[in-house]
């Protein structure tokens, strides 16, 4: 009897944590479908990544595929790596277009991302959204993170809202705009960077700051050198003319 209790305990903190879990993914990846008067059907999935729902999908997949606590780290780690945070807003965005062939080239064109008063436009994206296509297709979308002082454009920002122009298809042809809003106010990317796929991150970041960092000091020396030369230049012909 104890033990169907223990049994069905856990099943049911199982079921509640996987409920949680569900709940937190459906908060952040947003599905809307539309249709047309002559039956093309277009859903579109937009997905923002916040500390939230990255931790829940690590976890989900964890559970789902059985990994070790290393294989979970890897997928982290992979994961953020993939999103740049720490110089983009990602958003990925998935058509199911079960109607006319999508020509959405260029891509970029048709996306917004409001930030508070700042209107974003993509600083990247997946190309192959710039080729026509008909079922399914989808990608990641990135935004700059930072303005040109390097103040972060979510600080002090509440909601975002992100726009896809109704044009992209037959079945929202009578739309401005295809609107996704979040709240991004208690959303804390801080939070993410704990770990053995934080400390890798820093790794990966610190490498390339020191790549970077040598890149500029051999253009500065090159510089110098070239200071230096013609210094050697003009004081020898100082020297010269001073002794004639």
């Amino acid at each position: 009897m104890l033990r169907g209790f223990l049994v069905f305990t856990l099943f049911f903190s199982l079921s509640a944590v996987a409920f949680a879990d569900a709940k937190v993914l459906a908060r952040w990846s947003q599905t809307k479908s539309f249709e047309s008067d002559l039956g093309s059907e277009l859903d579109v999935r937009a997905t923002y990544y916040s500390a939230e729902y990255i931790e829940a999908l690590v976890k989900q997949e964890a559970e789902k595929n059985l990994w070790t606590s290393d294989e979970t780290e890897q997928y982290k780690y992979q994961l953020l790596s993939g999103l740049s945070l720490d110089e983009y807003i990602p958003i990925h965005i998935e058509f199911d277009n079960r109607g006319p062939t999508m020509h959405l080239a260029p891509f970029d064109s048709f996306l917004t991302l409001w930030v508070g008063k700042n209107k974003l436009t993509p600083a990247d994206f997946d190309k192959r959204f710039n080729f026509g296509f008909q079922g399914k297709r989808e990608g990641l979308v990135f935004f700059p993170r930072y303005d040109n002082k390097g103040k972060s454009y979510l600080e002090g920002v509440k909601t975002i809202r992100f726009t896809i122009a109704g044009s992209i298809s037959s079945a929202t042809i009578n739309l401005s705009t295809l609107d996704f809003v979040w709240d991004v106010a208690r959303d804390n990317p801080e939070a993410l960077y704990k770990g053995r796929a934080a400390a890798r991150l820093e790794l990966d970041r610190l490498i390339k700051r020191i790549e970077k960092l040598n890149a500029e000091k051999r253009e500065l020396e090159g510089k110098l050198s070239e200071l230096n030369a013609e210094l050697d230049t003009i004081t020898h012909r100082v020297e010269e003319l001073q002794r004639q």
